[in-house]
């Protein structure tokens, strides 16, 4: 834990009791501040009971007596419309933060020497923190990983430990940390994604920008050049920081590129060294190859070698529901890729098979299917599932062969059987849904666990075990 001093002997509201607020509400009291915490959630409340947590229900509290309102991420600030708790903060003129910006205050307050990696990014976010977490602890260096990722970041090891902390950030919490001040910042991508929560796909992309607004002239700052909207943002970026471009696209004067299986390591228009990544199970696709060239930059912005990174990136395990090879059946390879809750997200992993059986459907974003329509060719037939199933299916209407198999199970088993008829090098069935899970599961991750399960249940299939956090 990060004990949290700098609200020491002052009341503080937390609201939103779980992993990050759970933590937050610990933090801050061992570093002495009175807590006032509240869930509208009965069993986040248990849970926070059986964890010694004061709970408070605010909306008899004073606020005129708070110092700050520790609001959870997921707790909605401005969109579609402010919570009720953070109109009762801002009636009281209550400033309002995240967890995340606990953590960045209290190692200002400390003048912590620990080195902070903040990324973040539409897509592969998560891929990329495992992946710098894991280049750093592979050549000898102590890192702690935790964020939108993992954990939260206030239980994470203490400060002032030598330690480099490597932090996902979601557009929420990079709303709600405003003093955030990385060593180093990436931003990966930028894709329409959350925009009930952000308005306008403008104003989603400028929190995003945030990342770097607090790196100072020491610090470096990693952008992704193979998207439009990253693409103007990197134009328009030079500060007092080094900036390095990354892509898997196109060739770069400064960051890393990947292209024919390697990461073109670059500066001044001059490459500096090559390092391979063709092959890499854990990193297959273009856009993990983006991934890796983030990582790459990351870790060199904290002094790592060349030599180190490829060593450290034939060693990376991978994470859960990211293109995560779960198992064999003959010549066919099952692949989960639940955390694909967006059109973006499904569009890398149908890039990176050639005959794919794919499994989508859920809760639909708004762009729906749009701009998966060049990867149809690759699609041998399409499993459809959840309430996304009748319009994916009239996108899908003489394009693609279909079948509405309502669910994930009925959807594997079905896949199996076509997958296993085919003559191809390695047909792949594909759990990619474009779409959010809440209409039949609570989130991927169980979506995905669901997948594994239909899997493991087929006679003959040889199965991999977990790999990653």
């Amino acid at each position: 834990m990060i004990p949290v001093t700098t609200f020491a002997a002052r009341r503080v509201a937390v609201f939103g009791l779980g992993m990050s607020g759970l933590a937050a509400a610990r933090a801050l009291i061992e570093g002495g501040a009175k807590v006032f915490a509240w869930d509208d959630s009965e069993a986040a409340r248990d849970a926070a009971r059986g964890d010694a947590i004061p709970l408070t229900d605010l909306r008899d509290a004073d606020w005129s007596a708070f110092a700050a309102l520790i609001l959870a991420p997921g707790v909605p600030l401005t969109h579609p419309e402010p919570h009720w708790t953070v109109r009762r903060a801002q009636a009281a003129g209550v400033e309002i933060i995240g967890d995340t910006e606990l953590f960045f205050r209290q190692h200002q307050a400390l003048d912590a020497s620990d080195a902070v990696i903040a990324i973040t990014g539409t897509n592969g976010k998560s891929t990329t923190t495992a992946l710098t977490a894991h280049l750093l602890a592979a050549a000898g260096r102590k890192a702690a990983m935790g964020g939108n990722i993992g954990r939260a970041v206030l239980d994470l090891d203490p400060l002032m430990t030598g330690c480099t902390y490597v932090i996902e950030f979601s557009s929420y919490q990079i709303d709600l940390t405003p003093t955030l001040t990385p060593s180093a910042a990436a931003l990966l991508n930028i894709a329409p994604d959350h925009l009930d929560r952000h308005g306008t796909l403008e104003h989603y992309a400028s929190i995003k920008t945030r990342i770097f607004s607090g790196l100072g002239a020491e610090g470096t700052a990693i952008i992704g050049v193979d998207d439009v909207l990253s693409r103007a943002i990197a134009l328009d970026l030079p500060g007092p920081f080094r900036v390095r471009h990354i892509s898997s696209e196109r060739p770069v004067r400064e960051g890393v590129f990947a292209e024919d299986g390697q990461l073109h390591v670059m500066h001044e228009g001059a490459l500096q060294v090559c390092i391979p990544i063709e092959g890499i199970a854990t990193l297959r696709g273009k856009h993990n190859w983006q991934n890796a060239a983030a990582a790459t930059a990351l870790c060199m912005s904290a002094g790592l070698t060349g030599e180190e990174i490829a060593s450290g990136l034939k060693t990376f395990p991978g994470l859960a529901h990211r293109m995560e090879e779960v198992g064999r059946l003959g010549a066919v390879l099952f692949v989960n890729d639940s955390k694909a809750t967006n059109a973006d997200a499904a569009a890398k992993a149908l890039a990176s098979y050639e005959e794919i059986y794919w499994i989508s459907g859920g809760l639909a974003k708004s762009d729906g299917l749009a701009g998966l329509e060049p990867f149809f060719p690759r699609i041998a037939k399409a499993y459809l599932i959840g309430e996304a199933a009748t319009p994916f299916a009239a996108a899908l209407e003489s394009r693609v062969t279909y079948e509405m198999s309502e669910t994930v199970d009925r959807a594997v088993a079905a896949a199996a059987h076509d997958a296993a008829l085919s003559t191809g090098m390695e047909p792949v069935v594909l759990l990619s849904p474009a779409c959010a899970s809440f209409d039949q599961y609570p989130n991927f991750a169980i979506r995905g666990e669901a997948f594994r399960q239909a899997v493991t249940a087929l006679q003959g299939i040889v199965m991999r075990g977990r790999e990653g956090p």
